[in-house]
Parts: C-alpha cells; sequence; structure tokens
C-alpha cells in the first residue's frame, strides 16, 4: 500500500502530471486574473516541449550521473548487487512474469562484470505490484538461463531503494561482505548509492546505460514520449534524493 501511495503522489510531482497540473490552474487563474492565467499555461506548455526533447532530458540525467570508472579497475569488492529496475508482467511471449527493459540492461552488465571478476552475486527487488514472482526471482531465471551467471543470494521482500539497501545489508552482513559492486543505472546511482552506504555498505559503483551522444543534430530538439520519459527519470531521482536525506535527518 505505501507503495501505492507513493507512486500515486509521485504522478502528480513528475511531468507530465505536474505540468498538466500547472495548467489546470492557469485556466482557473485566468478567470479572475488573464495575464497571470496565460502566464501559467504557457509556462507548463514550454516546459512540456523543453522536457520532451532528447536534449534536455540527457542534459538533465548527465547531472545525476557518475563520472565512468571502471569497476574492474578494483579488485576489493566482495560481492556483485544487481537492482531490480521493474517487471515485465504476464509477457505473453514467455508465458510468465519476466524482467523489464530496464532490469535487462542491468543484468547484461553484471553478467560482464562477473565473468571478469567472479565475484559472488545477489539480486534484489520485491513485487510492489503483486506479481506472481518478484523481481528478483525474475532476474535470477535470466541470470542463470540465459546469462549462464549463478546467483548466489536473492532477497525478494523490497519495494524500494532503500528497502533493496537494507535487506540485502542483511542478507550480505551474515556472510561477512561489506564492499560490494553496486550495479544500477548510471542516472539512480547517486540515490542508491547514498542507500547503501547509509545501510552499512561499502560500495564500488558500476552504473550501466549512461546518458551518451555521438554528436548533436534537429532531432536532439524535436519532442517525444521517450525522452519525456527520461526527464521523469530526473525529477523522480531527485525528489527521491530529497526524500531519503529527510529520512536520515529524522532517523528513519
Amino acid at each position: 500500500m505505501e507503495w501505492l501511495i507513493t507512486n500515486a503522489v509521485a504522478a502528480f510531482l513528475l511531468p507530465p502530471g505536474s505540468l498538466l497540473l500547472l495548467a489546470a490552474v492557469g485556466a482557473l487563474m485566468a478567470l479572475r486574473r488573464p495575464r497571470l492565467g496565460r502566464a501559467l499555461i504557457a509556462l507548463s506548455l514550454v516546459a512540456l516541449y523543453a522536457l520532451s526533447t532528447p536534449y534536455a532530458s540527457d542534459a538533465l540525467l548527465r547531472t545525476l550521473e557518475p563520472a565512468p570508472r571502471d569497476p574492474l579497475a578494483d579488485k576489493s569488492g566482495q560481492a556483485i548487487v544487481v537492482l531490480g529496475g521493474g517487471s515485465y508482467p504476464s509477457a505473453p511471449e514467455y508465458g510468465r512474469d519476466t524482467v523489464s527493459s530496464y532490469t535487462l540492461a542491468r543484468l547484461r552488465y553484471a553478467a560482464h562484470l562477473y565473468r571478469s571478476l567472479k565475484k559472488p552475486v545477489l539480486v534484489t527487488g520485491g513485487a510492489p505490484r503483486g506479481n506472481s514472482t518478484s523481481e528478483a526471482e525474475q532476474m535470477k531465471q535470466v541470470l542463470q538461463q540465459e546469462f549462464q551467471v549463478p546467483v548466489q543470494w536473492s532477497e525478494q521482500d523490497s519495494n524500494n531503494t532503500l528497502e533493496n539497501a537494507r535487506l540485502s545489508h542483511r542478507l550480505l552482513g551474515a556472510a561477512g561482505v561489506r564492499r560490494v559492486y553496486l550495479v544500477t543505472h548510471a542516472w539512480h546511482m547517486l540515490r542508491a548509492r547514498l542507500a547503501f552506504e547509509r545501510a552499512g555498505f561499502s560500495v564500488i559503483p558500476a552504473p550501466t546505460q549512461f546518458a551518451t551522444r555521438s554528436g548533436v543534430t534537429v532531432l536532439d530538439f524535436l519532442p517525444s514520449a521517450f525522452s519525456l520519459s527520461r526527464s521523469g527519470h530526473f525529477f523522480h531521482e531527485v525528489i527521491g534524493l530529497g526524500w531519503y536525506h529527510l529520512r536520515i535527518a529524522i532517523g528513519r
């Protein structure tokens, strides 16, 4: 229930929900203060256009990403921890729930790390949407069956990154693991690292899927739903970071 409420609130704070809300406020304001109302509507439209362009969305995400460093250069990690990034529920071509494209990207990089490091792997992710299988179980199946990478630990009860960290620490702490390679998207690494270090881990960042670009063209300034979604990732991370810092400050 907490996960559902949190994400429902987030829908109104993130674009396009927040921009539609701003436009609605502008329309109401226009009845009494036409100039202010029109200005708010115009602002919402301009922001909607800007956040829908690849140029803006990539620029925003890059502000969250760590500097690219090869985690393979650091051999001191004791385990590879892979964070779930969502499920593809009731996938008709597989006949079951399986991992989303975001999770698959993380698993691919985790497999790459495993082949070089030969460190044990932990997958973490529950079933916040009520799927029949947890993200961790889906991740384990894909790693073992498709990438031929063994999974030593599977944490299946977490519903968010904070819980990923705390419950993973409970599992790995019992095995004496303190220093981990943390695999997630580059734009998620700042918040994930904060959560895992707060839980007691020493973290070697292993981010994937950076916001790279080969060059700027006119296409980078044309709006797309995909780019608007990526802008949403930025605001989700910023809000999440603020919330995590608040929880840390009050001792939760």
